[in-house]
């Protein structure tokens, strides 16, 4: 070797270093490609010409991504003195996926802009990157050769260096590597001994973070979706609808919260568990109450379940079990839904499709969807059978009661709930659907006092009631949505239940509804909304009593999104003639709901 060669060599080799800021970690400066343990095999190549001491070190690269606070930083370092004794030049770049470009190493010397036939290192370049390829190019295609590097980054810069020579060896391609090289290379493994075994040292700790990592997360099935809602809530005006005098007008701050866990086995199959935890206190609902001649009397500060919001619900902030579901295709044109508890017919993906712009945009119960699909929830199953293109059918059965045992409960001899619904899709974007369903409430004597009764949680407090008896319901609606352009939509739907109001008569409930939808309302993603519609009304009975005046629920909404992870959207409802009695006033309710999904 020509004098001053082991000079050149060793700030060559620390050519394969990109020069980062100080703060960068000198673990990240390492070679494109996981390191290996090296000095072994260069050894052995080595001592067959050269009997020279051999200094182990194993340095591997686990992941760049957990480097931090694991290695020390390069601004604590002294600049390498082989930088001292060629002053006008200085190593060039390193192989690190995170700071070169997508082309990685360079295929020529002649790629580096700054470099030139005439400079002294392009002879010794061009042996790096075409000989060994052990070094790559800055993003900008540039060798910046007189900027300082410290003694950590050409320890780096030297083990990239030395696993690519021991790739070479293990390739069986050994002749390709000069003895020369194999005798700088081991002298400098000498020199940086302790800088690489700091090195190795700091990767050894990452290796076991790492492992402890593996070891401890979920299931690489298993994915956790969450969403926490926050929202304020007022009551802007209106009446009380049971005791016609004025509603409270506080505003709350309340929330809740949803962690789904969504498990596949197969890749096509979903087990979904959710946790939930809430406090919005309902603005209005309806009890047992057996004084009363309906059966139910109004709860809360609008004493009707008329203008409650889509996300109330309150356990006190205690975590609880709120849905449990499967899914799996049965053929590629049907799925099935084993339902655990916690499911309405929308968590058999029966009505969502049919209102999908107000099925999760709008701020009001009432105005997600038809309130038919209330009429049941809990354990059961559901089937949905796609026919080509052109059409879908679902079929659904559910009951609160499937766990207990006793009388008038179970699977079959309980409360519950089935459904059959015929889905036309008229276009990609257009569909409408046609429903039946057939419920059981076996309410009256089994309620205690202060049990929720709210056979479709929307509606007036007579169409709610139960009269003291069970009921038994048919209800049939009709529901679509029509995409006129990419950015508008109408929809609605139109409901009848009769309530068959055991041992003492019938009764008819109806509701209707009309939307409009503007997707993309000034900014992509964005959603406006204006809906009105009349909730549940008890329009007529055999037991005397009736809805007698007319209300309405009127709606709109803005969902702003921020980004794609959080979005805001105020929102007024305006209800005439709160529970069908011209004598209250009209109810209006403020609300601001975000969300941020994760």
């Amino acid at each position: 070797m020509k004098p001053g060669s082991l000079t050149c060599f060793a700030a060559l080799v620390a050519s394969s270093i990109v020069l980062a800021p100080a703060s960068l970690r000198a673990a990240e400066l390492s070679a494109s490609k996981p390191t290996s343990e090296v000095t072994p095999k260069l050894a052995q190549a080595v001592s067959d010409t050269f009997t020279l001491p051999s200094v182990e070190v194993t340095t591997t690269q686990k992941s760049t991504d957990t480097a931090k606070d694991s290695t020390p930083k390069l601004a604590q370092t002294a600049p390498v003195t082989i930088a001292q004794q060629v002053p006008d030049v200085t190593p060039v770049v390193p192989a690190n996926p995170q700071l070169t470009d997508s082309s990685g190493q360079v295929t020529s010397v002649s790629q580096l802009s700054d470099v030139r036939p005439t400079d002294w290192a392009f002879q010794a370049l061009q042996s790096l990157v075409e000989r060994y390829g052990c070094i790559a190019g800055y993003p900008d295609r540039t060798y910046r050769g007189n900027r300082a590097l410290t003694r950590f980054e050409f320890a780096a810069g030297l083990n990239a260096c030395l696993d690519r020579v021991s790739e070479l060896i293990a390739a069986s391609t050994a002749d390709l590597v000069k003895k020369e090289d194999l005798a700088t290379l081991q002298r400098l493994q000498q020199e940086f001994a302790t800088e690489l075994a700091t090195i190795r040292g700091r990767v050894d700790a990452l290796e076991s973070r790492t492992t402890t990592l593996e070891r401890q997360q979920f299931s690489t099935t298993t994915k956790l979706q969450g969403e926490v809602i926050v929202g304020a809530i007022s009551v802007l005006g209106g009446d009380n609808a049971v005791t016609s005098t004025e509603a409270e007008r506080n505003p709350t701050l309340s929330y809740r919260v949803r962690l789904n866990l969504n498990t596949s086995f197969t890749g096509r199959d979903l087990l979904t568990t959710r946790l939930q935890a809430n406090n919005v206190v309902p603005l209005g609902e309806t009890t047992q109450d057996a004084t009363s001649p309906t059966g139910i009397r109004g709860l809360g500060v609008l004493g009707t379940n008329m203008g409650r919001v889509e996300f109330d619900g309150d356990s006190g902030s205690a975590v609880g079990l709120a849905l449990l579901r499967y899914r799996f295709p049965l053929t590629d044109s049907t799925d099935v839904y084993l339902a655990g508890t916690g499911n309405g017919f929308v968590d058999l993906d029966a009505s969502s499709q049919l209102n999908p712009y107000f099925d999760g945009g709008a701020v009001s119960l009432f105005a997600l969807r038809n309130p038919i699909y209330n009429y049941s929830f809990g354990a059961g199953v559901g089937i949905r059978q796609r026919i080509g293109t052109a059409a879908e059918i679902n079929l659904g059965y559910l009951t609160p009661t499937a766990n207990n045992p006793a009388n008038r409960n179970g699977l079959f001899n309980g409360q519950y709930g089935a459904l059959a619904q015929l889905i036309l899709n008229l276009s990609p974007t257009s569909r409408i659907g046609f429903t039946y369903i057939n419920a059981y409430a076996p309410f009256g004597a089994d309620l205690q006092p202060d049990d929720p009764f709210n056979l479709s949680a929307t509606g007036s407090n007579l169409a709610n009631s139960n009269f003291g008896s069970p009921v038994s319901i048919n209800a049939y609606g009709i529901s679509g949505t029509f995409q006129i352009s990419p950015k508008f939509a109408i929809g609605g739907w139109v409901g009848y239940a009769n309530h068959n109001y055991i041992g003492q008569g019938r009764g008819d409930v109806w509701n209707w509804a009309v939307t409009l939808a503007f997707p993309d309302l000034f900014k992509r993603g964005n959603l406006g909304g204006l809906f009105v519609g009349q909730e549940p009304k008890l329009s007529r009975s055999d037991l005397g009593f009736r809805d007698r005046d007319t209300s309405l629920h009127l709606e709109a909404f803005y969902r702003y999104r921020i980004n794609d992870n959080i979005a805001i959207t105020p929102g007024v409802i305006w209800i005439t003639n709160p529970d069908y009695n011209t004598a209250n006033r009209d109810a209006v309710i403020g609300v601001i709901r975000t969300v941020f999904a994760f």
